[in-house]
């Protein structure tokens, strides 16, 4: 009788120690998976808790970061953090169904029930490594639109007023050509 007891004992201790919960304290993020430093408790800090995320997902999340370890088979020297939420930079208010991406700094991609919105928070967004933008409606800019940025510094609206200013020389009715324009800079 006294072993059945034991047994239960330590098979109740080990499925105690399957689930940790705790805060990640540092981040390696250099090799193919991503390791965690994670305080479990005053006492229990593990390193290289090596972290699963979603595919096509990743992130670093930063100390403090709430994570959820699971300890296979009770063994506390072999975790794998598998869930983790930072609770100060979590967006809030988001209605059934939306889903969020963001960050830390305020920055955000909101799949809303209305549509997407994305927030830089004063930072810029820049679109690489494709030849070409499509976009298949009106495009409302409150802002200015500069043609070659890099290379211009003229904006759309800059451009409309030389358009608008421009004249031609040697005008003549019913010749079919004109001069070049003459440019307003």
């Amino acid at each position: 009788m006294m072993d059945m007891m034991g047994m239960a004992e330590r098979l109740y201790t080990r499925l105690l120690m399957t689930i940790g919960r705790g805060r990640v304290t540092t981040v390696n993020d250099a090799g193919n998976v991503q390791m965690l430093q994670v305080r479990l408790g005053q006492d229990e800090v593990r390193d290289t808790t090596p972290r699963l995320a979603e595919y096509g997902l990743t992130s670093v999340p930063p100390v403090g970061t709430d994570v959820v370890v699971i300890f296979v088979g009770g063994d506390r020297s072999a975790g794998v953090a598998v869930a983790t939420g930072n609770q100060a930079a979590r967006p809030k208010g988001l209605k059934g169904g939306e889903v969020a991406l963001h960050d830390d700094q305020g920055q955000i991609i909101h799949i809303t029930r209305a549509g997407i919105t994305i927030r830089g928070a004063g930072k810029p967004v820049t679109i690489t490594g494709t030849p070409k933008v499509r976009i298949e409606a009106d495009l409302l800019v409150t802002g200015d639109i500069i043609d070659h940025c890099d290379t211009q510094t003229r904006t759309m609206k800059g451009m409309r007023d030389v358009y608008n200013g421009h004249t031609h020389s040697g005008v003549q009715t019913g010749s079919g050509s004109t001069n070049v324009p003459n440019q307003l800079e």
